[in-house]
């Protein structure tokens, strides 16, 4: 089973993938972009040295896509695996600096990039405002973080519209709930559904 966790920064998924990774001690965790070598390249310099050209950012979240199926996705498709973002992001992300017009399109290189392998389940995370606010004040903003709080509100609203057209199963987590009510719900779905 191939499983994304979604959701903008700061929203809670990877504090419960770290809690999974000690519960489940075979699955497969990884992550977009920075599983490979080639995505922590490009993760170092989309998230910290930043891009001028945001067709250029999407191309490299792409080309990362494709080699971190290559080499985690496609070699453990009978494990579980459990992704900290995916595609969902990859599109959203883009879709949010401007380009509503281009989803069938992303859509469709995704697919390419994936070799039309969709993830078995999508946990999304959504949060609001004020949580955003709250728990950025406590890190170091990234280059994406820096394009604001409406940005990321926006970004989350176009990886709920991506989600909903691809009609792959999914489950609404609300980030403001406690971290021991998250896991239960998400184990819940994962493992017992």
């Amino acid at each position: 089973m191939y499983i994304l966790f979604e959701g903008v920064d700061t929203c809670g998924k990877s504090t419960q993938i770290e809690i999974l990774k000690n519960e489940y001690k075979n699955a497969i965790f990884t992550k977009e972009p920075g599983a490979t070598v080639l995505g922590k390249k490009i993760r170092d310099m989309i998230l910290h040295q930043g891009l001028n050209s945001k067709r250029a950012e999407m191309f490299l979240f792409l080309a990362d896509r494709a080699e971190h199926f290559k080499e985690i996705i496609k070699p453990n498709i009978d494990k579980i695996v459990i992704s900290d973002r995916g595609f969902i992001s990859g599109i959203a992300y883009h879709l949010a600096n401007g380009n509503e017009d281009e989803l069938d399109f992303l859509i469709k290189l995704n697919l390419y990039a994936l070799e039309n392998h969709l993830p078995d389940k999508i946990i999304f995370f959504k949060t609001d405002i004020d949580l955003i606010k709250e728990r950025l004040e406590s890190k170091n903003e990234d280059k994406i973080e820096q394009r604001g709080i409406e940005y990321l509100i926006k970004v989350q609203d176009m990886m709920e519209k991506v989600i909903k057209k691809l009609q792959i199963d999914f489950i609404v987590i609300d980030s403001s709930k406690t971290i021991d009510e998250i896991n239960k719900i998400i184990k819940g779905y994962i493992f017992h559904d």
